[in-house]
């Protein structure tokens, strides 16, 4: 029962903090930065900055879709931040414009979190079919289970180490931010606290998945009882 209960509040509390997210950003959108510039602007400026030339930035469709793709070297700007001229804006373009830096600089975390994406990626298609039909099959195939459980481990331990290559990334974006005089005194406040709203979305997502994590042990491990 406990861990229903687990799973549960995690569930809600990744509701709460979504919910925070958007609000955050809805109130940080609409207030003009200091220097003016837009999402874009302050994604190129921060990429001359640091040396980096050729990665691109494009604007995609979207809300809260930002991302950076090491693949092709893009840093993907949902519209409202490719265009806005907010701390909200601000906040997100020099955060995956330091996922950049990362790659740039051979940043250890974000190297091994892109060798272990293609096989998360497979395994998040087929992990839940392998859990449930491990589940069904419990008495009589529990190695099912097993291999369900360890490729679910695979995407807990992904989740987790997600989380210091987005710290990182925000701790550049946001020194970045204030060395270039690109955001002022206000301005920082503002993008400090949507980065850390964002960062919030990660470390609920990364619980959730241990949790989930643990149910499934111990649904492997009460067949023994």
């Amino acid at each position: 029962m406990l861990i229903y209960v687990i799973v549960i509040v995690f569930m809600l509390a990744g509701w709460v903090v979504s919910a925070r997210l958007k609000s955050k950003f809805k109130k940080y959108s609409e207030t003009t930065i200091g220097s003016g510039l837009s999402g874009q602007e302050i994604a190129e400026k921060m990429l001359r900055d640091h040396g980096i030339n050729d990665v691109r930035i494009i604007s995609v469709e979207g809300q809260l879709t930002d991302h950076y793709n090491p693949l092709d070297k893009t840093v993907n700007l949902s519209h409202e931040v490719y265009y806005g001229r907010h701390a909200a804006a601000a906040a997100v373009s020099a955060h995956e414009v330091g996922h950049a830096v990362q790659h740039a600089r051979a940043y250890s975390w974000l190297q091994f979190r892109s060798a272990m994406v293609p096989i998360v990626s497979f395994g998040s298609k087929w992990v839940q079919w392998v859990l449930l039909a491990g589940v069904l099959l419990l008495n009589s195939f529990p190695q099912l289970l097993l291999i369900g459980i360890a490729m679910f481990a695979l995407i807990t331990l992904f989740s987790f180490i997600t989380l210091p290559v987005e710290f990182d990334a925000s701790n550049r974006a946001m020194a970045w931010l204030e060395s270039s005089r690109t955001a002022n005194t206000g301005d920082l406040t503002m993008a400090k606290d949507a980065l850390k709203w964002a960062a919030m979305t990660y470390v609920i997502a990364a619980l959730s998945s241990l949790a989930t994590l643990l149910y499934y042990v111990m649904i492997y491990l009460g067949r023994r009882d």
